[in-house]
């Protein structure tokens, strides 16, 4: 398939987790949000010059490129790279931006309130990832000869998630009678090891078993 029929393909899908519309680009903060959550997640394509709706209205010239561009090198930290690309869809320009997922997680942007936090893509929106994730980002690219103790609150978590399909933060601090702090830790070290894996349900972030 030629590339310009794959995005037209790409434009059908509709928005998901791994592909964003854009009419314009007017916020480069907002944008680099977006970059961060493909980054953090499983990497992801935004298209310019389209509406949400799918319909193609392309780009009127450079400055979605150089906003772009801002984007990464002003408001990510650490940067986030991408490709770029310009295409001919319908007698239109799209302009094709690729960010892969990233070894370097967490990346962080600025929020509504311009603090920098790190963010997640789940479904067709970017949410805020939690100290769990980000305590797990940092220890995964240090995981190398680490052991994690076997104690009382993690033999409560397996028994919990023998008979129930996951667990949050929240209830995890109940059912083992410890302290956030110390269940953001135990947490983040089990997602750092493949013990465990996180996922989103209604938006919110849990833990289950690996199966």
């Amino acid at each position: 398939m030629k590339k310009k029929n794959l995005i037209e393909s790409l434009i059908q899908e509709g928005e998901h987790q791994q592909l964003d519309f854009k009419f314009e680009v007017s916020d480069s903060k907002k944008i680099a949000r977006t970059l961060s959550a493909f980054a953090n997640t499983d990497g992801g394509r935004l298209l310019i010059g389209v509406k949400d709706n799918g319909n193609i209205s392309g780009v009127r010239s450079d400055e979605e490129y150089y906003m772009i561009e801002a984007a990464s090198k002003m408001y990510t930290q650490p940067e986030v790279p991408f490709t770029a690309h310009s295409w001919d869809v319908q007698g239109k320009t799209v302009l094709e931006i690729y960010v892969a997922p990233s070894p370097d997680k967490p990346h962080t942007a600025p929020s509504k309130d311009d603090k920098y936090k790190a963010f997640i893509r789940v479904k067709d929106e970017n949410i805020l990832a939690n100290e769990v994730l980000v305590l797990y980002w940092k220890k995964k690219r240090k995981t190398e000869g680490r052991l994690i103790k076997i104690s009382k609150p993690v033999e409560k978590l397996y028994e919990y998630l023998e008979t129930h399909p996951y667990i949050h933060l929240n209830q995890f601090c109940r059912t083992a009678h410890i302290n956030y702090y110390t269940a953001r830790n135990i947490l983040s070290d089990l997602l750092a090891v493949e013990s465990l894996q996180y996922e989103i349900v209604d938006k919110q972030i849990v833990y289950k078993r690996i199966s």
